[in-house]
Parts: C-alpha cells; structure tokens; sequence
C-alpha cells in the first residue's frame, strides 16, 4: 500500500467513523456464505474508494473478518486485502478507468498453482451509500445519488448525506485454488474472474436500487398505448356512445388512482423512523431464509411477495426488513380503502399501488389494472400481494382470493422478460394490536373504515409488543410451474388475446393453494403462541408458572427432534426464558396462591389468545391427533391411530393448509411418536400406545396436547351429526344449522373461539368433506347420509367430550 493511501486513510478514519453506520449483509456470513475465517482472505470491491474500504473496515471488524486495509502474506509475498474493479471517476470526466486487476488475479492464480496448500478467498463485496434507483430525467438529487466510481467531490456529499444508510453486502467466496486447477490460462481465468465480478456487482446493484423510475408520461404512454386497454377503451367508447377523448380521460384517471409514486427519500426516511419504532415496540425482530431473495435476486428473477395478512403493521414490517436485507422495496398492492390523506400519499410516494375491491363490471379499469401490473413485471419491479384480500380476523390463514395471481400467471403467459419467482412469506406477532376490533368484528360488528384519527391512534397506543417473526418461504418458480402443470400451454392459447385458456382458472387454483401451504410451511413458534395454546387447552385455562414451564419446554423439545417443515422456526431458548419474556408483555393475569404463581388470560380476554394460538395451531394438528386418540381410550393400537390420522388428514389439510402429503403425514406421525415416547409423553407396550403414569412430569404436557384440537373435533361432530339426523340436507342448509348450532355450543361451553362457528370455516370443511367422498351427493346437489360419514363420525364422536356429544344428541334442529 502506498503511503499517500495510508495517509487518506487515517485522515477519513475518523470522518468515516462519526458519519458512517455501516449495515452488513448478511449477518452471519459463515453460515450463509460459507467464508471460513481461518483461510485468508482478500475483498474485492468495485471501485478503488477510501471510503467504501473504511466503511468495510468498520464491518469486518463488527463480524470478525480480517482487516481490509492490511497486507497480507502469502508464499514470502506481500498482496494487499484489498481488491479493486475500477479507479474512481476523474472530477472532469465521466468514465472511470480499470485497474490492473487482471494482472494481480493472474499473479495470484501463478501462486496457488506453485503452492497447492494455499487457499485464498476471494470475497466480492458491494458498498452501496442510499438506496436510490435511477430516473429518466437528471436533476440536482443527483448529486448525492450513489452511482458506480464516483469522483472524490461527488463522493464527499454521498457520505455526508448518506452515510447513516450504508450497506457492506459480502458474496460468497471464491477459492482461488479452486480457480487454478481450472482449465485455461492464468491470464485467461484472471480476465474470466474479473469479467464475472463486473457482471455480479452489477446485478448487486440492481437487486439494492432496482430499476430505473418510470417518469408520469412514460407510464400513460406505456399503459394507455397497451392494445388490452386500446380494445377497453374502443368498447367503453361503443357501449356508453361517448367521445374517445373521454375514455381516455378515464383511463388516465384509473392510472393516477393505481399507480404508486415511489420516492427513495421517503424509504430513507421511513427507515430511520421505523427503526424507532421498532426499537420502542419489539423485542426485536426475527428474520429466517433472507438468503433465499437474496439468491433469486441474483440469479436475475422477478421476485413477487406473497404474505399472510396479520395486521396493518405487515405493510411496514416487511418492507423494513426486505430493505435491511439488502434487496430492493417492492411495489405493494394495497386496497383503496387505505387511499386517504394524508397517508395514502405516503403508502403512494413508499411504492403502495392501489385496488379496488371488486372489478366486476369495469372492464376498462381492468384492463388498466392489468396493464399497469404487468408493466411492473416487466420493468423489473418486485412486487408485493396479499392472496388472501385482507387480514385474518381469526389467526389463521383466509382460503386465497385469486385475483392478482390470475394476473400474474396471465402477464407470464404473454411474455414477462426474465423468470418470475413467488415468494410465500409467513408474518407472526407476539401481539396484534387490531385483535380486539377483529373480535367486535366476528360478533357482527361493522368494520370501521380507516381514517387519519384511527391512525394516529393506533400509533399512540403502540408499546410492548414483544417479538415480530418475518419467514421466507420456499420460492416457486412460476415457469417451472405452468410447464409442469400445463406442458403444453403454449399450443393451447386462444387466438382472442381477451379470451382466458381453459387451463387458467383451475392451474391458478392450484398456484394459489401452493402459495398458501408455502406460508404454512415458514410458521414461527413463538412464546405467546405457545402460551396461549397451553392455557387454552387447560381445563380452567389457569396453569402454574411450573406446569406451564414444562409443558413448553416439552413442545420446543418435540419439534426440535421432530420439525414440521425444514423453514418453520422455533425460538432457540429454553422455555423458562421464553416463558418470562411472554409473561412481560403484560397480557396474562399472574396471581399466587402461597404454593406458587399461577398464569390465567386477564379479565374476558381469553378469547383474545384464540388469536396467537391459531397462528401455529397447524403445527399441533398431528400432535394433537395422536394424543387425543390415546387418551380418549386410556391406550390405543398404533394402528389405529394411523387409521385415525389417514382419515382426518385431509379434512385438517384443507382447512389449516399442512404443506404435507398423506404418505408423508403418516410418516411425520411414525417420527412423532418415536419422540414422544423418547420424551415422555407416550408410554409404548407392544403396540400399544399409552399415556404417561399422572404422576409423571410430562402428563400434564401430554394431556394438554390431547385437548388442543378438542374445538376442530366439536365443530367435525356438530355437521356430521345434522346430516346424519337429515339424511338428506341443502349444502346452504347445512352451512346455517351448523352455525347456529355451533354458536349454542359456544354459549353453553364457553368455546373461546370466534372461529368455532364462523361460515367460512364450516364451509370449508363442508367442501372437503365432499371432496374426499365422505358424503353422498343427490341429483340436485343437496348432501345425504352414507355410510363413510357414519363411520367418520363414530371415530370422531370418539374424541369430544361427553357433555358435547349428550347435547348434540338431544338438539332440536328444527325449531
């Protein structure tokens, strides 16, 4: 190293360090990246910057890495840490010049094929000052916009202004052994080597920034020239006997009420302020499989985002976090109702595109809509949808609305410019803060339209809201999809580019079914979740700190050894922790009695824990199986209970999206039982399944896993029961007698939750019963008794409670 680049160094080493706050990505760049610390390494960057090697140094050092601006020792000879793409740009001209990189990398490929025991990594790394991405019209924000190889006085503004929104993102490492037994030249791998750098940073780059900004015109152009919207507005045109000037007038107004106005500086802005936000309301913030956007981002796909709806608070927590994951902000889909001032102008100017709730009629608004959504596509944008329309009021996932999905297939089909990835994204909080008004909602209550006071109010109350979990789940590549599905698509378009192929609806079905297992299959367990399913499940929902203890480190232990899915994640602490991190969020009652501290849900708010506990109660579904049938006959043939799951399987698969086939829940049911016979909480004889002894510790875990599904075998007895008592019965009818039953039930039994009589609930039940041929259909599709639906309900009767199973059968149906 020089010593004029020792001296720039210790000039800005402490400019750098006040003005600077560097974020690395990823955070654990041994499991991720799979960088050894113990080999040595040399960093390469794009452009040969003071400033970028300072706010490395800054980061290597918070993860243990070696120095960037040491020297380092290989073979006797010196090489420095740091490697360097391009000189930065001269102050009076706009192209920067390359350095001799090529010749190092052929220097250093000669090395490790004179000295095999040498391994050095090569790890690219990208230093990027804000966010922004680029725009059609130059203008004086320029200035301090972070392009590649700036000069130093443009450099000099970057870091003043943008120094708190630094991100050292790190690469996998490249083994330059690896590279020296590569066939070829040294002088040819180096430029190879150099060639692939050049093409991975700028896809680095693009991946952080996104693409360039549409300007206004260029958007009406681009939408109001599409022929779809042509053709609408030509029809509009026709059937109203109006102007053309006047449908487009239309259209242009639908383009400004859709379109989102994404401004960088506002992203920024709401960086630093959710950053507070968070810091004053969460615990923290658990991400999992960031590394997988990361790697489609790489890989040059359109990334689409496809969350569970919680709350309002998803359109924040998300894009925070996809932010600090290095990746570009999506575009978000957000319904119309969320347009009002001045927020909808904020969600507008953070990348919010707005939707109406219903196209039905508005074949022009369609039209534009769908023309808009695919310009997105193709322009680069990642996108972000809610399949399920809106939030959950219950907890657990809502059967998917398929709208945009239908969109999206239909925009890959006429052509999108490089491959299309969904991303199933599962959202879970320690606390809800609409849970209450979901409540009044269930009950009848009319939803309160959003407003700025609401906001402001909700805003106000915000505090102590423990942890938020953000899951990635496993992509599904939407070309490989519909190629799989329909190998043959292409041949089967019609000639009408109005018309939809006949494959659509029913393909997009089953897209739309994957995309919700996906989110299923990314659950976070978490401390209040888990708390809420034990107190719930107890018979006075009221437990000892010392029994509850147990029972969630029994449950943490059963799905460390035996995982419902390689992306759920379970906290990684033990359960007392957890338990006292749940116990201060303040949502419990905590009284002692003189022999210890007893944990019940406050005051009437025990419903309100129906909430957490659906959110993974898809986890337990199986578990719950199991110990239900154990102890409903005080032992049971292990066979029986595989019979047992294998029928109830696909009734629980519909209604709470388990990712699994049935051969691989019975096999996930086979390794459950191993681990809770390891554990405890089965005792085994033979083949017969027991117990525990109810002086064993883990009888209590046991017994509690017994009655967790206990609601989802009412509700099963509550329809079953009325189509064995009607014989013969209208599907409509069904779904309003067993809702009204269900809510006597609920009045009588005190069931906490909303969902055990919910109509959509009942109905998907009603429909899977069907689908799985449990019930008998006549000629004018009402449903009847048959036999299977006698049988179902003898094994299921066999798991509800007695008082439940009395009242059903003395239930006047007809009043």
């Amino acid at each position: 190293m020089s010593w004029m680049r020792k001296a720039l160094l210790s000039v800005f080493h402490y400019p750098v360090k006040w003005l600077v706050r560097a974020h690395t990505i990823p955070a654990n760049v041994e499991t991720e990246l799979a960088i050894d610390k113990s080999k040595p390494i040399i960093y390469l960057l794009p452009t040969n910057s003071v400033t970028d090697q300072l706010a490395l140094r800054m980061a290597s050092n918070q993860l243990g890495l070696p120095s960037p601006t040491a020297s380092l020792e290989l073979a006797g000879r010196s090489y420095p840490a740091s490697l360097f793409l391009r000189k930065t740009q001269p102050l009076f001209n706009r192209h920067a010049s390359d350095t001799d990189i090529e010749s190092i990398f052929t220097d250093l490929i000669h090395l490790h094929r004179d000295n095999p025991e040498l391994d050095v990594q090569v790890v690219p790394v990208f230093v990027s000052w804000g966010r922004a991405p680029g725009k059609g019209k130059p203008d004086i924000g320029d200035l301090i916009t972070d392009r590649a190889a700036p000069s130093w006085l443009r450099k000099l503004f970057i870091v003043m202004f943008l120094g708190r929104d630094n991100f050292i993102s790190l690469s996998k490492a490249v083994s330059a052994s690896s590279m020296s037994l590569q066939h070829g030249s040294d002088k040819l791998l180096a430029h190879k080597l150099a060639r692939v750098a050049s093409t991975h940073f700028h896809r680095k780059f693009q991946s952080m920034t996104g693409p360039t900004l549409l300007e206004r015109q260029e958007l009406y152009n681009a939408v109001l020239g599409s022929d779809s919207v042509k053709r609408a507005m030509s029809e509009e045109a026709r059937a109203k006997k109006i102007a053309p000037e006047e449908t487009r007038k239309s259209a242009l107004g639908y383009v400004d009420e859709i379109a989102a106005d994404y401004r960088e500086g506002l992203i920024r802005f709401g960086d630093r302020l959710l950053t507070r936000i968070w810091n004053k309301i969460y615990n923290g913030i658990s991400v999992g499989h960031s590394e997988r956007i990361r790697e489609l981002a790489r890989n040059g796909h359109e990334i689409i985002y496809v969350p569970c709806h919680r709350s309002h608070m998803d359109y924040l927590l998300l894009t925070y976090v996809i932010y600090h994951e290095g990746m570009v902000t999506p575009h978000i889909a957000a319904g119309i109702n969320l347009n009002f001032w001045p927020v909808g102008k904020i969600f507008r100017r953070g990348g919010a595109f707005f939707l109406r709730r219903s196209f039905a009629g508005n074949k022009l608004y369609t039209a534009v809509f769908r023309e808009y959504l695919e310009l997105l596509f193709n322009k680069g944008y990642s996108v972000k949808y809610y399949p399920e329309g809106g939030r959950s009021r219950t907890g657990r996932l809502i059967p998917p609305k398929t709208g945009m999905l239908a969109m999206t297939m239909q925009a890959l089909v006429k052509g999108v410019n490089r491959p299309v990835s969904i991303v199933p994204v599962y959202i879970g909080y320690e606390n809800v803060m609409e849970v209450k008004s979901y409540l009044k909602e269930l009950k009848g209550n009319s939803k309160k339209k959003e407003s700025t006071w609401q906001v402001f109010s909700a805003i106000r109350k915000l505090k102590n809201y423990g942890h938020g979990y953000v899951n990635f789940g496993e992509p599904i590549h939407l070309n490989s999809f519909l190629e799989k599905s329909v190998p043959n698509w292409r041949e089967t378009l019609p000639s009408d580019p109005e018309k939809k192929p006949t494959w659509l609806t029913p393909t997009v079905n089953d897209l739309a079914n994957k995309v919700m297992l996906g989110i299923n299959r990314a659950a976070a367990m978490n401390g209040m979740a888990l708390t809420s399913l034990c107190l719930l499940s107890s018979k006075t929902k009221t437990m000892s700190v010392a029994e509850l203890s147990h029972a969630l480190g029994d449950y943490l232990a059963m799905f460390r050894q035996a995982p419902y899915s390689k992306d759920a994640t379970v906290p990684n602490m033990d359960a007392e922790d957890m338990l006292n991190a749940t116990l201060k969020l303040n949502r419990f009652e905590i009284s002692d009695d003189g022999y210890g501290r007893l944990v019940s849900p406050q005051e009437a708010s025990a419903v309100y824990l129906t909430y957490y506990r659906n959110n993974i109660i898809h986890l337990f579904a199986l578990p719950g199986v199991i110990m239900a049938k154990v102890f409903a006959h005080n032992c049971a043939p292990k066979t029986a209970v595989f019979q047992l799951v294998a029928a109830l399987y696909p009734l629980l698969q519909r209604e709470l999206f388990i990712y699994m086939t049935q051969d691989q829940a019975l096999a996930y049911t086979d390794h459950l039982i191993k681990v809770m016979v390891d554990q405890g909480m089965l005792k085994q004889e033979g083949d017969m399944l027991l117990p525990p002894p109810a002086n064993d510790k883990s009888f209590h875990s046991a017994w509690l896993l017994s009655r967790c599904m206990q609601e989802t075998f009412q509700r099963y007895v509550v329809v079953l029961t009325i189509i064995e008592k009607e014989r013969v019965i209208s599907r409509n009818q069904l779904e309003k007698v067993s809702r009204n039953v269900a809510e006597r039930l609920s009045t009588l039994y005190g069931m906490s939750s909303p969902e055990f009589y919910d109509k959509n609930v009942l109905s998907s039940f009603i429909s899977a019963l069907r689908e799985n041929h449990w019930l008998d259909s006549t000629s004018d599709g009402s449903l009847k008794y048959s036999e299977e639906s006698a049988a179902l309900r003898k094994d299921v009767m066999a798991l509800v409670w007695p008082e439940i199973i009395q009242h059903l059968e003395n239930v006047e149906l007809h009043q």
